[in-house]
């Protein structure tokens, strides 16, 4: 079990499993960063997020945690080295740092569009590069600390539907390990999240609605997940199963599946 956390940024935080994920620490009074381009839905988060951790600390004779909201696109790179160290000290502090931020705009099964794989690969991944490598820099110095990145079950393998995707996933999965082997040494936790279909914005157009699972849920199994350091964490725990079996599939049958 880790110490308490009592300082957190979330990237991606203006709905779905990034807002799940500020509810889920705000309960335990830690003080929050938001991230996100949507003003307007970040002050609406942090402000649900105040009336959830207030009646704990008040009862606890505990300062009021902070949930304080930053503007930011995730592409704009060269903003985040000044960015997180401008929310650090707003919060006085930092332990806890989660990388949710992604897009998955709708692919046609015969599209080739290079504009959205662009974006793609900049959101979901080189956000992920230009977040996460400060903090991994912040907390090997520190010698504790905790990243958690989401990724998801889509990049286990390479299925025929939105190729980029799938690639930005798989990449950050193996980005995220890359990152725990060289920050272990250091007493630094890194989480991957692997997500199968979660009931949010991104995921009402698709087809697959196995296992449907809610933001809120997601969050607590995230949360709990973290805190145990468990390396990589399958949410709901069945998508584990549906990844041995992918795995375990030839190519010349798993190419010829449909989804």
């Amino acid at each position: 079990m880790s110490k308490k956390w009592k300082h957190a940024i979330v990237i991606g935080a203006s709905g779905g499993i990034g807002e799940a994920l500020v509810y889920e620490l705000a309960k335990e009074g830690v003080s929050v960063g938001l991230v996100a381009r949507r003003g307007s839905e970040l002050e609406r988060v942090a402000l649900k997020a105040r009336t959830i951790s207030g009646p704990s600390t008040t009862h606890n004779h505990q300062p009021a945690p902070k949930f304080i909201p930053f503007i930011h696109d995730v592409t704009n790179y060269s903003e985040v080295p000044a960015l997180l160290q401008e929310i650090t000290k707003q919060l006085g502090g930092l332990d806890l740092v989660i990388y949710n931020s992604g897009i998955m705009p709708p692919i046609a099964k015969d599209e080739y569009n290079f504009a959205k794989d662009k974006s793609i690969i900049e959101v979901n991944l080189l956000g992920a590069f230009a977040w996460l490598n400060e903090a991994a820099m912040r907390f090997q110095n520190a010698e504790c600390g905790t990243i958690v990145g989401i990724s998801s079950i889509a990049g286990e393998r390479g299925r025929r539907g939105m190729p980029a995707y799938m690639t930005s996933k798989a990449a950050l999965s193996t980005y995220l390990e890359s990152l725990r082997n060289r920050l272990s040494q250091h007493g630094v936790k890194v989480v991957t999240i692997k997500p199968g279909v979660i009931d949010t914005a991104m995921a009402k157009d698709s087809p697959n609605k196995l296992w449907l699972y809610s933001p809120e849920d997601a969050a607590h199994e995230i949360i709990g997940a973290a805190r145990r350091g468990v390396t990589v964490k399958y949410v709901p725990w069945k998508w584990r199963m549906i990844s041995f079996i992918l795995h375990s599939l030839p190519s010349f049958i798993f190419r010829r599946l449909s989804f």
